[in-house]
């Protein structure tokens, strides 16, 4: 039976006909919502605004070559057909594939682990300016639509989506377990509603379809030199959304990811992009907006409707995804805890952070406040998700060799040029920097900055403990000692790892001299897979008589809480009584010193965190009550 067995998992080796398409449904309403609604600025921003190309037959043709074969390669290839193999444990995204990078059986050394520990965290970071920017632009360019049926709504626009935005994050706490139902439906009929308006053009002209031969992709580089290189960065926004492909894995299965890409999505996206390629061959004046160009007046408004729930949808999707996210930094101790949400009784996860939330609300307003329009935000847009795919592909590389166990010539010959090609892309994106680019790239510096201050400052904190705990080695004969005094009871103690003596015990023998009855050691130990199932969940030992040590194993995404463990420990006969005991915490002030280790404003930085970092108390749900702290001042 596999680590996380006891959970329902959507990928299988037989899935029932009838969940298959329910499964498929719910991947088209949540996987592709982000992917589904870059035909609403992807084309225009080619030809439309200060770097436009000229809308003639060559660029047209060109640019829907490039199109076509970075939606074949880049996602059909690598990410539905490659990348979906490197499932942890059914668990997709970035962190699941970076533990499996690690996982090399001594292919990789320690400092390379070391490296490409770095390089998943660096990644999964990009997320969080994908999730500020991706809100802002989608529902921006969705009601942008309006100015198409009068130009009176062209100044309401910003506004109309601040209030959508802010309406979409407030709702959050709710969870999304009853309007999750219509992401589906809704989704489904915006693909359908995308690809017949791309056949209704193509009708028109369906000379446009003979793009899909790559001669034209090289015959727009040929004739553009140098400056066609810079179209690279507009066609990216067409794969923008791949990487929820892998990330929401786990939620669906491979299986119904693929056969809802294959056959609606792609299809659909494909025949809406010639769509409006054959539109702006026969009308070039229409690139200031050829997606609602080809949408018939008297379906105008129904449209707009229907965009804005599309990219309402798709932003949520996403805003999940970083909830998933900060969890699982969380658990792997990459994050210090913070408040998690459960929003859902049954499913594990629908979870909602609200400190992230709210800061991804504000910095997605602010995106709409400054920049207004949704061309300006697009040349903000692409470069950390084009950083963010070309991490993945080079993750997948060493997944490949160390537990694929490819060789070197086929990995060279398979990935080899899905890293180049994503390459060219984050190169051509790299060219908005100055442009606006840099906003998710702050953002993912600066988290990622954070993320490295915890790991490195709990390291720090480790050693100095150390200093102020008895050795563990100790521990039995200190706690057998007959000159201590005894009190009636049981107590709990949290050991951050389960060889060590934790702060408030050895303060307890050290100084107060007495100990309970009976005294347990409890350590969470979180594992590089998803879940733990509940029969492998608890290990218990007795170090001596009344001492006893529970090691716990937690996956990256379940949950610390204290009450299933007493529940699981009493099972098997520890007979724990929650009311008659105590449990001890360790409270740690640190103090940043000039000693070896981080810089001096790093050290305080990690403080302020530690100190604004959530109770133990209410992270591990325990009784308040009963809960008693000892704190001590550690030098780092």
């Amino acid at each position: 039976m596999s680590e996380n067995s006891e959970y329902p998992q959507p990928e299988s080796d037989y899935i029932p006909k009838s969940k298959i398409h329910a499964l498929v449904l719910g991947a088209i309403g949540v996987v592709f919502g982000d992917i589904g609604t870059s035909p609403l600025y992807a084309i225009r921003e080619s030809f439309h605004g200060e770097n436009a190309f000229a809308a003639n037959q060559t660029n047209i043709l060109g640019s829907l070559s490039l199109i076509f074969w970075s939606l074949m390669l880049i996602v059909s290839l690598k990410y539905v057909v490659l990348i979906l193999r490197a499932d942890n444990k059914g668990e997709g995204g970035i962190l699941a594939l970076e533990t499996l990078a690690r996982k090399s059986g001594g292919i990789v050394s320690e400092r390379f682990s070391w490296t490409i520990l770095l390089l998943g965290i660096f990644g999964s970071t990009l997320l969080y300016g994908d999730g500020i920017i991706t809100p802002a632009i989608s529902v921006l360019s969705a009601l942008e639509g309006l100015k198409e049926a009068t130009p009176m709504f062209e100044s309401y626009v910003p506004l109309i989506t601040i209030f959508i935005l802010f309406g979409l994050f407030s709702v959050q706490k709710f969870g999304t377990d009853r309007i999750g139902a219509i992401f589906g439906p809704i989704t489904t009929i915006w693909f359908i509603v995308l690809g017949l308006l791309g056949v209704s053009k193509i009708i028109d002209n369906p000379t446009v379809l003979s793009a899909m031969n790559p001669y034209y992709a090289m015959q727009f580089f040929t004739e553009n030199g140098a400056r066609g290189y810079v179209i690279l960065g507009t066609i990216f926004l067409t794969v923008t959304g791949g990487e929820a492909l892998y990330a929401d894995m786990g939620h669906f299965g491979k299986f119904p990811i693929r056969v809802g890409w294959f056959s609606l999505v792609l299809p659909c996206l494909l025949l809406n992009y010639f769509g409006q390629g054959a539109l702006l061959l026969n009308d070039p004046a229409a690139v200031e907006n050829p997606f609602y160009k080809m949408v018939p007046l008297w379906a105008l408004y129904p449209t707009v409707v229907l965009a804005t729930m599309a990219t309402v949808i798709a932003s949520q999707a996403l805003i999940s995804g970083v909830f998933s996210l900060t969890k699982q930094a969380i658990q792997l101790g990459y994050f210090p805890r913070m408040k998690v949400v459960h929003t859902s009784d049954t499913q594990i996860g629908q979870i909602y952070v609200p400190f992230v939330n709210w800061a991804l609300c504000i910095g997605a307003i602010w995106l709409v406040i400054e920049f207004q329009k949704s061309s300006a935000i697009a040349a903000a847009y692409g470069i950390a998700v084009s950083l963010t795919m070309l991490v993945t592909t080079i993750l997948a590389f060493l997944v490949a060799r160390s537990v694929w166990k490819w060789s070197m010539a086929l990995c060279a010959a398979v990935i080899g040029p899905l890293i180049l090609i994503d390459i060219a892309f984050f190169g051509s994106n790299s060219l908005k920097i100055f442009h606006g680019g840099w906003i998710p790239i702050v953002i993912a510096c600066g988290i990622f900055l954070l993320m490295l201050t915890w790991i490195q400052g709990r390291k720090l904190l480790a050693i100095g403990l150390a200093e102020h705990t008895i050795p563990f080695s100790q521990l039995v004969d200190e706690f057998t000692n007959p000159h201590f005094g005894r009190v009636e009871g049981t107590a709990i103690y949290m050991s951050g790892r389960p060889d060590t003596v934790p702060l408030a015990l050895s303060h307890n023998l050290k100084h107060n001299k007495v100990v309970h009855r009976r005294v347990i050691l409890i350590t969470f130990v979180t594992r590089d897979i998803p879940h733990v199932s509940r029969h492998r969940r608890l290990e218990t030992e007795q170090l001596s008589e009344g001492l006893w040590r529970l090691r716990v194993s937690v996956g990256f995404m379940d949950d610390a809480d204290f009450q299933s463990v007493l529940e699981l420990a009493n099972e098997k006969g520890m007979a724990i009584v929650p009311e008659a005991t105590t449990f001890f915490l360790g409270r740690e002030i640190v103090l940043a010193t000039r000693k070896e280790g981080m810089s001096l404003w790093r050290e305080r930085l990690f403080a302020f965190m530690g100190r604004n970092a959530q109770s133990p108390v209410t992270y591990y749900n325990l009784p308040v009550k009963q809960v008693m702290e000892v704190g001590v001042q550690i030098e780092i």
